[in-house]
């Protein structure tokens, strides 16, 4: 079940993002951000109230942290699914495990001291054959995806995809690090509404609404599943990661948000008519591939990561 649940899961996020690009024909990404925001904050103040999970919490500056980072990630993806074909922007973001492998290998750089051994030769900096090559299969990927995608204007959305999948690494450790000090997800989820409500409507009164009178209120309809949806996904994901009760559950059920991907190729294809080349495909398969491997290997290093947010 626990697979099935993962699956579920990622099947939500894509669908999600599909309504993400159809919704962006009459409203910017801070709009959107806006909308998820606030039908997360009452989904899930109802859903705390039902479970009895306290809001209230010792650690407002984490939350606060977290929240902006992935705020801006969230934003980010939005503005490229608005600009890129779908499969495009959906796999950028979800190199955001490839970007945690290629922090675990920069700090380990950072952290290393030149000390001699006993024999007097100098120590190597303890680099990780397989996080390394991780890494580099991942980026390999992106050249291979953004090369026949991004040209011109697409360019600058490419970037944001990117910065997407950055920002949601770093978003995924300050999560791990509320998680190891007691903060239920639920809770965590719920600020990151907080903060995505007050982040979107601060851009809204900054830019305006951009639709201006060229949207109504059916087309406002738009921004509820939108919410909905990435909440419902959320809650699937860390039920699975719950009942995931052996060390090779978790890794199969880890592994299996990247089905995700294959969802979003099947809307791109199907219901926006994208064209993926061979190339495209390829890198496609190769970020799959390294964000299989740095999921092992994350989960060895952290066995009771929490699940992941898109």
């Amino acid at each position: 079940m626990q697979a099935l649940w993962m699956v579920l899961g990622a099947f939500l996020f894509a669908t999600m993002s599909v309504v993400v690009k159809v919704a962006s024909q009459w409203f910017n990404s801070g709009e959107m951000v806006l909308g998820r925001g606030l039908i997360g904050i009452v989904f899930l103040w109802l859903l705390a109230r039902n479970r009895g999970t306290s809001l209230a919490t010792k650690y407002p500056g984490m939350h606060a942290w977290r929240s902006t980072i992935g705020v801006v990630s969230l934003g980010a993806w939005f503005y490229a699914i608005a600009h890129m074909p779908l499969a495009t922007a959906v796999t950028l973001n979800y190199m955001s495990s490839v970007w945690v492998a290629a922090f675990l290998v920069g700090g380990a750089l950072l952290a290393w001291v030149p000390v001699p051994g006993r024999d007097g030769r100098i120590e190597r900096p303890p680099l990780q054959g397989p996080l390394v090559m991780t890494v580099l299969a991942g980026f390999a990927g992106v050249v291979l995806m953004l090369k026949p995608t991004v040209g011109g204007g697409d360019g600058f959305a490419g970037m944001l995809g990117l910065l997407s999948g950055v920002t949601a690494a770093f978003a995924y450790m300050q999560v791990v690090a509320l998680s190891r000090i007691g903060e239920p997800e639920l809770r965590t989820v719920f600020y990151f509404a907080v903060g995505s409500a007050v982040a979107g409507a601060f851009a809204t009164a900054a830019t305006g609404f951009s639709g201006g009178s060229s949207w109504t209120w059916q087309h406002a309809l738009w921004l509820l599943p939108i919410g909905l949806l990435a909440a419902l996904g959320q809650l699937c994901m860390t039920r699975a990661y719950a009942t995931a009760k052996t060390q090779a559950g978790t890794l199969v059920v880890a592994n299996l948000q990247y089905s995700g991907i294959v969802f979003a190729a099947f809307y791109s294809v199907v219901l926006f008519d994208d064209r993926i080349d061979a190339a495209g495909w390829a890198g496609m398969a190769l970020i799959i591939a390294s964000g299989i491997a740095a999921t092992v290997l994350r989960q060895r290093a952290v066995p009771k990561a929490p699940a992941e947010e898109h």
